[in-house]
């Protein structure tokens, strides 16, 4: 099919088996949440809109506690408000997806595209220790692939999983193959609260977002000794990139979303001038890969992060070369126009390969 960003999210949503979507519109996703409101109920699944983010997210934890597929979509603004229950979700282990197609901050900001939402969805964004896996796609296909791949993770590690990609990747339109991926085989949700006739035992459960705090086994570092056993795990097993003519450059360009779409045409065009240059796209954003950009710092190369913001993916570039190597920055002051609708293209980006290859 022939479709936006936003719409091949919700397509590997209901290919990826989810039975629920609770969402409030906000620009520039709404084309999700309009998809979802047309086409679920002919399914004969759920759609509602709530009353505000905050309703959504929380009908998200509901219908997770039930051990239902479940996601939302929003954009700055609404995920800043759903950050509570997302730690909360963290805390009570559940399993969800939620999308996250980023606009201009900081408050309101504008309604156009870009990446100013790294760190909060990276570091978790609510209070208290968990992560959550960010996957970023970079065209509608992954768009429509990583979201599957999302629900997938989100029950294999009974965690929020986060997808996050940017207006520009949200709007493009390309030719999307709407296919089913299958990752694997899951556990039962033996824990999922369904009630005790749906349990082979006949015995209720009970999720809570205070486990292990308040409830009946107040024991805090169980709760945390799993969380970290989670994380570790996730670091260990879930770590994805894409390593574009990198194997022998001296320069390495670093983006996700739109802006590696940008980098990889800057590369094309540095490497036709004889310019060794590489790009390595994260696609998890966390877990990031840290171990290849280490690697390729210890072999001399020099880095340029390209991204749609002031400067936030760089600081974990910076953590990863350890000193080793100059992380340079294109940023969001370096967009065409000044108004909200410019973008980084490549010449611009080629510029600065240049600069670094003179040294």
């Amino acid at each position: 099919m022939f479709i936006e960003g936003n719409e091949a999210i919700a397509h590997g949503a209901a290919l990826a088996d989810c039975q629920a979507f609770f969402g409030y519109p906000i620009t520039p996703q709404n084309e999700i949440t309009e998809w979802f409101a047309r086409e679920f109920p002919r399914m004969g699944r759920i759609f509602v809109q709530s009353q505000s983010e905050l309703g959504s997210i929380n009908m998200v934890y509901g219908a997770a506690a039930a051990g239902v597929r479940a996601m939302t979509s929003t954009s700055g603004p609404g995920w800043s408000l759903m950050q509570e229950t997302m730690s909360s979700m963290a805390n009570a282990e559940l399993p969800c997806v939620v999308v996250n197609v980023q606009r201009g901050g900081p408050g309101g900001g504008t309604i156009r595209h870009a990446q100013q939402d790294y760190l909060q969805c990276t570091r978790g964004g609510g209070h208290g220790d968990y992560r959550n896996i960010v996957l970023a796609p970079a065209s509608p296909q992954e768009c429509c692939d990583l979201t599957q791949l999302a629900f997938y993770l989100a029950d294999k590690y009974r965690n929020p999983v986060v997808v996050l990609l940017d207006a520009i990747i949200g709007r493009l339109r390309e030719v999307v193959e709407l296919r089913k991926l299958d990752f694997g085989p899951l556990p039962d949700k033996d824990w999922a609260v369904r009630g005790k006739g749906e349990h082979k035992d006949g015995r209720r459960r009970i999720v809570e977002h205070s486990s292990d705090l308040f409830g009946r086994d107040p024991n805090y570092l169980a709760l945390l000794r799993r969380l970290s056993q989670k994380i570790r795990q996730m670091q260990e097993s879930e770590v994805r990139y894409e390593d574009y003519e990198a194997a022998e450059a001296r320069v390495i360009l670093v983006a996700f979303g739109y802006t590696a779409r940008v980098a990889k045409e800057a590369v094309n065009r540095a490497r036709a001038e004889g310019i060794k240059a590489g790009l390595l796209r994260p696609i998890t954003l966390w877990p990031f890969p840290y171990e290849v950009i280490k690697e390729k710092a210890r072999q001399g190369c020099r880095f340029l992060v390209v991204e749609d913001s002031l400067g936030q993916m760089v600081e974990d570039v910076k953590f990863a070369v350890e000193g080793r190597a100059e992380v340079h920055l294109v940023s969001v002051l370096d967009r065409h126009i000044p108004t909200d609708g410019g973008m980084i293209f490549p010449d611009r980006v080629l510029d600065e390969i240049r600069k670094l290859e003179r040294g």
